[in-house]
């Protein structure tokens, strides 16, 4: 039995009914907590004997909204060249909004998550914990920061980007983005150009913002090569 699957049992036997799943997929542990049980369930995690995750290394937030949506073609396609008519399937493609950046269709109250990534010193282990905020519209989960403060920077990183409010955090404002930055970057529904643009106004002896004037456009690589035809192509042609 592995390492993984080890800590995998150890967490069913000890967290099974305050746990949405667990799962021990290449050599790595996966938790899944509501919200409202994060908290017991981290603090279980850092002071039980057969736990002791003392230190998170990260906390970053996820914006599935468009999970396994893509314009890439993985199977029928030259294997030469960029294409510019590939279909624009994801949000970041669309066209600017100049309005509301919130979601305008939440699937099913897994958008947004927050997840974890914690180091065992003593046993030499790591685990993910994953926590889906339950509203769409304004994802809020509770922040760990009384029980690891190295949370404080990511939790303000995962704010700023895509927006997640970490509840009890002392401090939760931008990290990353200017003062007055509208939006979150990281969000599949916000534009890849941006919204806005600035420049020098001569005449008005200040900076100004617009709209940006940036076309969106699409200019992705035809096919990805899968590394099995890769090889039997060059070992044809080597017997050739």
């Amino acid at each position: 039995m592995s390492k993984a699957e080890q800590l995998q049992e150890q967490i069913q036997e000890h967290l099974a009914d305050r746990i949405r799943s667990c799962t021990a997929d290449l050599g790595e542990v996966t938790l899944e907590i509501a919200p409202e049980l994060l908290l017991e369930v981290c603090q279980v995690l850092r002071k039980h004997p057969a736990f002791e995750f003392t230190t998170l290394i990260d906390v970053c937030g996820v914006d599935y909204s468009e999970y396994g949506v893509t314009e890439w073609q993985t199977a029928a396609a030259t294997g030469h060249g960029f294409s510019r008519g590939v279909d624009a399937q994801t949000a970041g493609r669309q066209q600017q909004r100049s309005e509301d950046l919130s979601v305008e269709q939440p699937t099913a109250n897994r958008r947004f998550a927050a997840v974890y990534h914690l180091l065992s010193i003593s046993h030499n282990q790591r685990l993910r914990l994953r926590c889906y905020a339950p509203d769409d519209d304004l994802p809020v989960v509770p922040s760990v920061t009384d029980i690891w403060t190295s949370a404080n920077w990511y939790e303000r990183e995962a704010f700023d980007l895509y927006g997640v409010i970490f509840e009890g955090h002392p401090d939760l404002r931008r990290i990353l983005s200017d003062y007055g930055f509208i939006g979150h970057p990281f969000r599949k529904d916000f534009p890849l150009s941006g919204n806005v643009e600035v420049r020098y106004d001569a005449e008005k002896r200040r900076v100004v913002y617009e709209p940006v004037s940036i076309e969106p456009r699409v200019l992705v690589p035809k096919v990805i090569r899968d590394e099995v035809q890769r090889r039997e192509k060059v070992q044809g042609a080597g017997d050739a």
